[in-house]
């Protein structure tokens, strides 16, 4: 091998003494409330043997230093699809971004080379996906998984990459790490198994993290043990953190504000505990209803009626409003943008918006 294709850091005995210090300290935490994303305006679009899927509506949300933004909303919401834009993984084609842009750290991403976005994606942002058992390696040991990373990013020896997933490992408490280092994922429990892809998610120690669905298929109490992890990992690193869930109860005491999507649209945004008081859109008040509730023992559960449109064919209107039950006329032609919510007295609610033409109704009835 040339001295021009050896990864940086590294002689013909391995790493040089002078390379980057693999068990090092962490960086500094990030100064709270620095931006680090906004999506602005942001439309996607499937290609299909049926028609063109619009899968993502003209969508805008904003992270910054700090913040966990909660990102709700059924299956075909979009929600996956916003993620998958960010991280550049869109399968292209049938995808295509068709309209939008995405900042990070005031650069946009989508007009970004390759190379320059591959530099990006899981050294700054990173991903952690919903099916942990099908996202790792089953022939490979979690800790030769884990290492990988610091031996192709920071031109690690096998040794010292061994030793960081250790840490690793301990630092999303998996007990007994050095003992479990060379098990294998089916080795482990579904609970274990995200906690390593937490830590491989948080390996190049990045700005922002996207958790897409992390607790699915795990029961309440592991849920409950993974959503404190990864508060309090972001707490500790002030990193930007995107939840995206279907469940309103699993983020409730981690997120900060929350983006509700539907037919690829976002039609409510608010902080957390102001939605979960007074919702401004019939779609939020289902979901908040179709919760299940200690104190509604043995009654039955409330569930949307109807499912959520094809979207190949997007209703006109509002597309919410084959399932409403606040339906009126003018929710069947004219798409409600969204727009402020406001108090009683008029004033703008700090970070409350609603995609309703009837807000006020649903807020206040």
């Amino acid at each position: 091998m040339s001295d021009t294709t050896k990864p940086s850091g590294t002689t013909d005995g391995g790493p040089r003494p002078d390379a980057v210090e693999v068990l090092g300290p962490r960086r500094e935490a990030l100064v709270p409330g620095t931006p680090l994303l906004e999506v602005d305006d942001l439309h996607v679009e499937f290609v299909t043997r049926d028609g063109i899927a619009k899968a993502v509506n003209g969508v805008s949300y904003s992270v910054s230093a700090g913040e966990t933004l909660a990102v709700l909303g059924e299956s075909g919401s979009g929600k996956s699809v916003t993620a998958q834009a960010i991280m550049g993984i869109l399968d292209m084609p049938p995808g295509r971004i068709t309209a939008g842009r995405i900042l990070f750290r005031g650069q946009d991403l989508l007009t970004m080379s390759s190379k320059a976005r591959r530099a990006v994606r899981g050294r700054k942002i990173a991903m952690i996906f919903q099916d942990a058992l099908s996202s790792l390696n089953p022939v490979l040991s979690v800790g030769y998984q884990l290492g990988e990373m610091f031996r192709v990013h920071q031109g690690a020896s096998r040794k010292e990459a061994r030793e960081r997933s250790v840490e690793l490992m301990e630092r999303v408490r998996i007990p007994a790490a050095r003992q479990r280092v060379n098990d294998f994922p089916h080795q482990f429990s579904g609970g274990m198994r995200q906690r390593i892809m937490i830590a491989m998610a948080l390996s190049m120690e990045p700005d922002l993290i996207i958790a897409d669905e992390p607790t699915t298929a795990l029961d309440v109490t592991v849920q409950a043990q993974v959503m404190d992890l990864l508060a309090e990992l972001q707490a500790e690193f002030q990193m930007g953190l995107i939840l995206i869930t279907h469940d309103l109860g699993v983020v409730a005491d981690v997120t900060d504000k929350i983006a509700v999507m539907y037919a690829g649209r976002i039609v409510e945004t608010a902080p957390v505990h102001e939605l979960y008081a007074r919702p401004a859109h019939p779609y939020t008040r289902g979901l908040l209803t179709s919760i299940p509730r200690l104190d509604q023992k043995g009654q039955n559960l409330y569930a949307i009626q109807g499912l959520p449109p094809s979207l190949l064919r997007i209703p006109a209107g509002c597309a919410f409003n084959p399932r409403c039950d606040r339906v009126q006329d003018r929710c069947l032609v004219e798409p409600p943008p969204l727009v402020p919510v406001l108090d009683a007295d008029g004033a703008d609610l700090p970070g409350r918006r609603s995609a309703c033409h009837f807000w006020k109704e649903t807020l206040h009835g």
